[in-house]
């Protein structure tokens, strides 16, 4: 989560599909404080070893010599940024294979929260506070650690105070406001959840009067500032939000590990509400395990954003179809001066321009109209935050009109609700048919909701390849899916299944109950969202109908029990 960026290279933990989900009232060692971050690492500069990490708390995290290599590295920005003083980034990298991380309800989250907020199984995220000073004592002139402020001062003590602290907040829990001490501090938040409108103002929260001291308002854990990450890039928002929504393969060179994982933060979420299911690295380096794996030319780039600082990159990437190298930011008269969109060719020298150096042409045309509200915002010294805030509105909006017919078509695709009887297995979902879809946006089309003129049937064509169409129809077709289990499952619920067992074999009614009890396990495992005492009712009505059956069946049932 962005509140863990407080603490000293803390990671929000990452998920596995076969660890066992903890509840909120586990007894298990800092059951509570793995709900919010995996670990906190101090790293340092050694010397005679390099990268190294110090101190990790919990002292018993669980982390492969893999992991911590890759934390060591990742924590420490690239020589060439020339990061004096205190800087904050952040970094994402794949947790080692066959590792048992540890989760806290993930699932529940995970159903309330946006998908753009769901946590992912295989991956870690890290927030680095990192400074560096000059100190005469040491050789190289510097003194290099991660960690937040509060550790130069209090060491070790201080990391131990503040990890108990957060080992007693409450999980996170979507649609909640939660006050969460810590330092002497009580940050009150509020994680956003699947119900909130999309677009809307993040809720008002209100102190509670006996909370002392009081509380600092976070109004989001999770939204960038856009407007500083793209300032320099407003004429061509359509490009970026193009090659995004297409899971393109995008490196983007920056100036400092702070510029280059905001900007890629920003892209990622520039197509919310749409989950961006490619792989996406905001900081990335020589060092990285996956090097190889992401820069080998004998195969086409993976579907990848890299966020990179070394201009060693711009060698290795030249075969690299979209490349955005960023440079600080420079006025030119009162207006940020905007990069231009170059042909690859032109990226050769270390010495590279800022731009967009790409041959990709956009299907839909920019918005003239919101470009220059924008720059108007800049001369009338608009604040940031609202600048921001009109950018996300229409990249959501434009994401939005986008994604509706595709919504409206899916919604076609599911079984009549009178089709589903107790008596038959539930009816399938039908087939998604691009040739369909295509034939409904004549009349059902973005031109609905958006003025935005072009080639919309190209952009669908195009995104149908993309990971992020698959990864969409995947979790609507899966969320379909559990909506029909939770309609048969309330439709058993309603039947007169001991009425149905009266005229029927003993092996029939032992083959009901045992549906049943699968159906029932399924349906607690799944949490699936059936009306109140549905789950109840039907547990009582097995153990009716098992009741009924000769001792010796009702043994053998017993013995069966999940």
């Amino acid at each position: 989560m962005e509140s863990s960026s407080r603490d000293s290279a803390s990671r929000q933990h990452g998920d596995d599909d076969d660890d066992e989900t903890r509840t909120s009232d586990s007894c298990s060692p800092w059951a509570h404080f793995l709900s919010w971050l995996e670990c906190v690492c101090v790293v340092t500069f050694d010397l005679e070893l390099g990268q190294a990490i110090e101190l990790v708390y919990p002292h018993d995290a669980k982390l492969t010599e893999k992991e911590k290599t890759s934390i060591c590295y990742l924590s420490f920005p690239d020589s060439y940024s020339g990061c004096l003083g205190d800087t904050q980034f952040s970094f994402r990298f794949r947790q080692s294979i066959g590792r048992k991380g540890s989760s806290f309800g993930e699932d529940a989250y995970n159903r309330d929260a946006p998908v753009t907020l769901q946590r992912e199984p295989g991956h870690f995220y890290g927030y680095v506070y990192f400074r560096q000073v000059k100190d005469v004592s040491v050789k190289r002139g510097y003194f290099q650690k991660i960690l937040a402020p509060e550790y130069f001062e209090k060491l070790e003590p201080c990391l131990e105070a503040v990890c108990n602290e957060i080992d007693q907040w409450p999980s996170p829990v979507p649609g909640l406001t939660l006050n969460l001490p810590v330092m002497g501090a009580v940050l009150q938040v509020r994680i956003p959840s699947k119900t909130d409108k999309p677009g809307g103002s993040p809720a008002k929260l209100a102190p509670k009067e006996h909370l002392l001291p009081a509380p600092t308002m976070l109004p989001t854990v999770h939204e960038l500032d856009l407007f500083k990450c793209f300032q320099s890039a407003l004429i061509h928002l359509q490009v970026l939000w193009e090659l995004t929504l297409l899971g393109e393969p995008v490196v983007v060179m920056a100036p400092s590990p702070t510029m280059s994982s905001e900007v890629v933060l920003a892209l990622v979420s520039c197509i919310a509400p749409l989950r961006y299911c490619s792989d996406y690295r905001p900081y990335f380096t020589i060092h990285d395990s996956e090097f190889r794996e992401f820069t080998t030319r004998t195969q086409a780039p993976p579907n990848v954003i890299l966020g990179v600082t070394n201009p060693f990159f711009i060698k290795t990437f030249q075969s690299w179809p979209h490349i955005v190298r960023l440079g600080e930011p420079r006025i030119a008269g009162d207006l940020p001066k905007q990069i231009k969109v170059k042909k690859l060719a032109k990226l050769k020298t270390l010495d590279t321009k800022p731009g967009i150096y790409t041959a990709y042409k956009t299907f839909l045309q920019k918005d003239k109209v919101l470009i220059k509200r924008l720059l108007k915002g800049i001369q009338r010294k608009r604040p940031s935050e609202v600048q921001s805030a009109i950018l996300r509105r229409h990249l959501l909006e434009l994401t939005q009109s986008f994604i509706i017919p595709l919504e409206r078509y899916m919604a076609s695709l599911m079984p009549l609700q009178r089709s589903v009887t107790p008596w038959k297995t539930p009816p399938q979902i039908r087939p998604f048919s691009q040739e369909e879809f295509m034939s409904t946006l004549e009349h059902a089309g973005p031109h609905l909701t958006s003025m935005l003129k072009g080639d919309w049937m190209g952009l669908y064509r195009r995104f149908f390849r993309s990971p992020n169409f698959d990864g969409w129809y995947r979790l609507r077709r899966r969320e379909m899916t559990l909506k029909l289990e939770c309609l048969h499952l309330e439709a058993v619920c309603d039947a007169d299944l001991v009425g149905w067992t009266k005229d029927k074999s003993e092996v029939e009614v032992v083959d009901l109950v045992l549906k049943l009890r699968e159906k029932l396990t399924k349906a607690r495992g799944q949490q699936l969202s059936v009306k109140a005492g549905a789950l109840a009712q039907l547990e009582r009505c097995v153990l009716t109908i098992a009741a009924s059956l000769p001792d010796d069946l009702q043994v053998a049932l017993h013995r069966r029990r999940p």
